[in-house]
């Protein structure tokens, strides 16, 4: 039975892939410390990177059964870092509505009385639910304020269907610093016609996400303030920035044994050398052929890095790791990116430029090479490279922002 208290209890439910849950666990800290009572919802695949993530805090954690028989979805499969191909994404995040009626279940049975629930974007169904039981929903966008009002802007003045060529330069009409392609955008923004599931579960999302209360934007009004102004003045529901949400984790206390990849920075420290942190994120797909310009590069480089790979990223050619054992480490294993990107011996980030690992660079004082792989990471690329000036892009072999990288000029 729910009772009334006088403490806020908030719901948060994040979507099923790493960069969208991380942030929203840093919200789960904030929020704790303000003495506010938390429940999270998630799934049971995701329950233990959650609960581990939080072991040091109170919280409460709610498992829902993801649904099963997905069409091209392998069994087991609770989260997009998992699946075989980015291809399965919208088969995948539309089979979440089938938990409505479990979260609705959960709901219930919570005992003290729930003040809002803060869900992904990507959940936009949970608005429904909240509806039904009288509770406000906040959206969380774990994207920058400049990829979302700049899409806004370009979009609803027609830009890209204005012109043919992918890399034709345009300006965007309310910030005419802008210039942009239609490659900075995503499918299916950028198809000839942007039809279909993607674009219906696209359009799900932002009426369910219009008539939520708010946003909370994981970034800080002085990093885009312009483009805050702009989604305040022009759109609906208003937006908050409560960023930058990483410095809300906990340094590491050091009672336990540093992981290898840490001891290694250490080692490089002590030596005097400087290195290069190259991370692509958890969903980026990159071909067998560029992996192995990425090594050849690295390798001709003579620089240090530490470079974070997936599993399914096993070919780097025969003998790299051997040949550069001296002065590069390939790991293939999560790693803590903030404790990395803090680190005195780190002086770069090779990056994809998802909005978590920009801001964590931009917090860090790392300068980031900029090589944007899909969804919002063009535009991010934008931000950091040409607004905020914080690092350089990489230069692709024929000049379109979607091009292949060689290992030298």
């Amino acid at each position: 039975m729910t009772t009334v208290s006088s403490t806020p209890h908030i719901v948060l439910f994040p979507f099923m892939s790493k960069g969208h849950t991380i942030p929203i666990l840093h919200l789960a800290r904030l929020l704790r410390r303000r003495g506010i009572t938390v429940t999270i919802f998630t799934t049971p695949a995701n329950r233990p990177f959650v609960s581990d993530s939080l072991a040091d805090i109170d919280t409460t954690i709610v498992d829902l059964p993801f649904p099963e028989n997905i069409d091209g979805v392998p069994p087991g499969v609770e989260s997009t870092e998992k699946l075989p191909s980015m291809s399965l994404f919208v088969p995948f995040a539309n089979a979440t509505k089938r938990m409505q009626p479990y979260f609705e279940e959960g709901l219930q049975n919570l005992h003290s009385s729930i003040t809002c629930i803060v869900s992904d974007g990507f959940l936009g169904w949970t608005l429904q639910s909240a509806t039904k039981f009288g509770i406000p929903r906040w959206v969380f966008y774990g994207m920058s304020c400049y990829s979302q009002s700049v899409s806004r802007d370009v979009i609803s003045n027609g830009l890209l269907s204005r012109h043919e060529i992918d890399d034709e330069v345009f300006t965007v009409t309310s910030f005419p610093w802008i210039k942009l392609t239609k490659n900075d955008f995503d499918q299916p923004f950028r198809l000839r016609d942007p039809s279909g599931p993607h674009m219906d579960f696209i359009i799900d999302q932002v009426i369910a996400a219009s008539k939520s209360y708010g946003f909370i934007l994981n970034s800080f009004y002085e990093l885009e303030a312009p483009y805050v102004d702009y989604w305040n003045s022009k759109a609906e529901p208003k937006a908050w920035c409560i960023g930058p949400l990483c410095l809300a984790e906990p340094p590491s206390t050091g009672s336990h044994q540093k992981p290898t990849w840490l001891q290694w920075l250490d080692q490089k420290l002590a030596q005097g050398s400087s290195v290069l942190y190259v991370a692509f994120g958890t969903q980026a797909e990159l071909s067998s052929q560029q992996l192995r310009e990425i090594a050849i590069g690295l390798e001709r480089s003579q620089v240090n890095f530490l470079w974070v790979v997936r599993k399914s990223e096993a070919k780097l050619g025969e003998g790299f790791e051997e040949r550069v054992k001296e002065r590069g480490l390939v790991v293939r294993e999560w790693v803590g990116q903030r404790a990395i990107l803090g680190h005195q011996s780190v002086k770069g980030f090779l990056s994809h430029c998802g909005w978590n690992s920009a801001l964590e660079s931009v917090c860090a004082k790392v300068p980031i090479l900029a090589w944007p792989m899909m969804a919002d990471q063009h535009l991010n690329a934008r931000m950091v490279v040409e607004e905020v000036r914080v690092g350089l892009r990489v230069e692709t072999s024929d000049g379109s922002v979607r091009g292949f990288v060689k290992s030298s000029s």
